[in-house]
Order: structure tokens, then C-alpha cells, then sequence
């Protein structure tokens, strides 16, 4: 069986982040769906084979079980997305204004990885380890 994990987020503004998804990570828009009111209810974005899915927090039963960062005081969970090219990307980031929360590092393990939050409070890591790569 091939198992897929897909990380889902919820965002205040959803439409800017999947623009600097898309814009600066690299993400790209597979579906975007909008509620009655045109407001965006599911996204699903694709990076390299891999997919988050997010949407706009609702008052909603689902919205109830979910916590933004600035609710929770902080980031609770984060990503880690291997990249090719870290050094690219985390230009990018910078110029787009995230804050970075670990500048562009190398590890001992040999990887080359950094990690910023995005507008909303998010944690994103990236780097080149690949734990399904001997």
C-alpha cells in the first residue's frame, strides 16, 4: 500500500498564502475551491509530489478542533520539505520578508537546511535531507 500523509493548515488569509506558497516556495495551486460567499474553502497544493491542503478558519465544527499560531501562543507543529536547492530558496524567502527563525546552515548529518515562519505564524523547514535516500 502506498501510504500518503497530507499536512493541512488553516489560514486568516488564505489567498496570500497561497501566494507566497506558490510565488516564493515553490508550491503549486492544483485545486482552490471558494465557499457561497467567494471566500477560499479548500486549496490543495502540490511541491515535488508532495501536497498540504489548507483553507480559511471557519466557525465551524471542523474550525473548532484547529488553532492558528497566534491562538496557540506560538507553532505547535511544523513541516520539513526537502529541497534541491536550499541556497535559491531561502533567498527568496528573505527578499519576500518571512522571518527566518534559522539562518541557512549546514548539519553535521550533512544536510543543508533553514527554517522561517511565514506571514501567519507557520513553520516551515527546508533542506536537502532525504531520510528515504541511503
Amino acid at each position: 500500500m502506498n501510504v500518503k500523509i497530507i499536512p493541512t493548515l488553516r489560514y486568516r488569509d488564505p489567498q496570500t498564502a497561497i501566494d507566497w506558497l506558490t510565488e516564493i516556495l515553490g508550491f503549486s495551486a492544483e485545486m482552490v475551491m471558494e465557499d457561497e460567499d467567494g471566500a477560499i474553502a479548500h486549496a490543495e497544493l502540490s511541491f515535488d509530489g508532495s501536497m498540504i491542503m489548507l483553507g480559511a478558519v471557519r466557525d465551524d465544527a471542523f474550525g473548532e478542533t484547529q488553532v492558528t499560531p497566534d491562538e496557540a501562543g506560538g507553532v505547535t507543529q511544523s513541516a520539513y520539505i526537502i529541497v534541491q536547492n536550499p541556497d535559491a530558496l531561502y533567498e527568496r524567502v528573505v527578499a519576500s520578508g518571512a522571518e527566518v527563525v534559522f539562518p541557512l546552515h549546514d548539519k553535521p548529518y550533512g544536510s543543508r537546511e533553514f527554517s522561517c515562519r511565514d506571514f501567519e505564524g507557520h513553520l516551515w523547514n527546508f533542506g536537502t535531507y532525504n531520510p528515504f535516500v541511503s
